[in-house]
């Protein structure tokens, strides 16, 4: 019943930009703490930014400092991660997850199935 799922993926050109979408189903996403990660081929998963309840925010990846955002709209049970000026480096499957309690990087009970980012000219 509980469950995450990732859209907005896609193939951009490097600098520029995708808006991710987690929308929650069977829960209140308001109630919990919102995380977003990614994995690159070859390499071990990674956290990127977290949103908690409070709306407070935590970076977890000083590569995409000042150039990701992570928002969420309680109304429409749905978190977003903003990616400006993408680089061939950000290529990755991005996860939502979702936690009680504050932003960490473990922890996390639920997750969606990921949506593909693709960097590349």
């Amino acid at each position: 019943q509980l469950q995450l799922v990732e859209s907005g993926g896609g193939l951009v050109q490097p600098g520029g930009s995708l808006r991710l979408s987690c929308a929650a189903s069977g829960f209140r996403l308001d109630y919990y703490t919102i995380g977003w990660f990614r994995q690159a081929p070859g390499k071990e998963r990674e956290g990127v930014l977290c949103i908690g309840s409070s709306g407070s925010r935590t970076n977890y990846a000083d590569s995409v400092k000042d150039r990701f955002t992570i928002s969420r709209d309680n109304a429409k049970n749905t978190v977003y991660l903003r990616m400006n000026s993408l680089k061939p480096e950000d290529t990755a499957v991005y996860y939502c997850a979702a936690r009680r309690g504050s932003c960490g990087p473990q922890g996390y009970d639920y997750w969606g199935q990921g949506t593909q980012v693709t960097v590349s000219s």
